[in-house]
């Protein structure tokens, strides 16, 4: 029986620090630009998607990849997973859906490399990371409840059911 792989290759659309909000558009097979952030917020590190997963919402999984620098929209990162905000998402059309926002480090990253869980991480930052999607939604005339943060294994777990 094949070895269980304990990393995720992660698509990167939106840069850490960008306004610009990009998607992949199965479609044309490129990178569209969605919508551009108010002055001031910005992706707090680098946001993409799980290939070959369904979430609730019908889109792939969505991922936080934190490293060192910012990587580009395609490109491909290599990731542990260490955790997830678990939340609801109510749509403009009042449409609730799970929405979780998979937390993931790179593999390659040295700044982060001792990060493991979430509990690797400074809450004032995880504080962060939850407002910004609270945020992000609100922008966007949607709502944005977080419901908790999963751990590494009920993160994998997640992946596997949306497979």
């Amino acid at each position: 029986m094949p070895e269980k792989k304990e990393t995720i290759d992660i698509i990167i659309e939106t840069p850490k620090g960008c306004r610009n909000k990009y998607a992949y558009d199965e479609e044309v097979k490129a990178f569209r630009l969605k919508k551009i952030l108010p002055v001031g917020a910005v992706f707090p590190f680098d946001f993409g998607f799980i290939p070959d997963t369904k979430g609730e919402d019908g889109d792939p999984l969505d991922v936080l990849v934190i490293m060192d620098e910012p990587a580009y929209p395609g490109c491909v990162v290599e990731c542990r997973v260490i955790g997830a905000l678990k939340a609801k998402q109510t749509e403009r059309d009042g449409k609730t859906e799970e929405n979780d926002r998979l937390i993931a480090v790179s593999v390659v990253s040295t700044s982060y490399s001792e990060v493991r869980s979430l509990k690797d991480i400074n809450k004032n930052i995880l504080d962060e990371i939850e407002h910004f999607f609270i945020s992000y939604n609100e922008q966007a005339g949607k709502k944005f409840e977080p419901g908790g943060w999963a751990n590494a294994k009920e993160s994998m777990m997640l992946i596997e059911k949306a497979k």
